[in-house]
C-alpha cells in the first residue's frame, strides 16, 4: 500500500484515518505544520463516544512543542474538535 499525501493546512481531519494510526499520526501532523510555519490547528475528531477526543488530548499533553489547547468555536465543531496552539520553531 502506497503513502497517501494529506495536505499541510492546519486542519487535520481524523475522519479519514483508522483509529490505530492517530497515535502516530497527530504529532507527525504538527511536526509538519510547526515546520511550515503553521502554529494555530485545528484537529477534528467528532463528538461521538468522546474516546477520540480523550486519545488526541492525551497526545497533546505529551508533546513538548504544544503550548496549550482547547475545543473549538461552538461555530467550528464546538467539542468536535480541538484546537491546538504550537510553539514557535527554534
Amino acid at each position: 500500500m502506497e503513502p497517501v499525501e494529506y495536505p499541510i493546512d492546519g486542519v487535520l481531519d481524523l475522519h479519514v484515518f483508522a483509529p490505530r494510526d492517530v497515535k502516530s499520526l497527530v504529532p507527525e501532523y504538527l511536526r509538519a505544520c510547526r515546520e511550515e510555519g503553521i502554529l494555530r490547528v485545528r484537529i477534528i475528531h467528532g463528538k461521538g463516544t468522546g474516546t477520540l477526543r480523550r486519545t488526541v488530548h492525551h497526545i497533546l499533553d505529551g508533546l513538548p512543542e504544544v503550548s496549550g489547547y482547547r475545543p473549538a468555536a461552538e461555530d467550528r465543531s464546538g467539542w468536535g474538535a480541538t484546537i491546538v496552539l504550537l510553539r514557535a520553531p527554534g
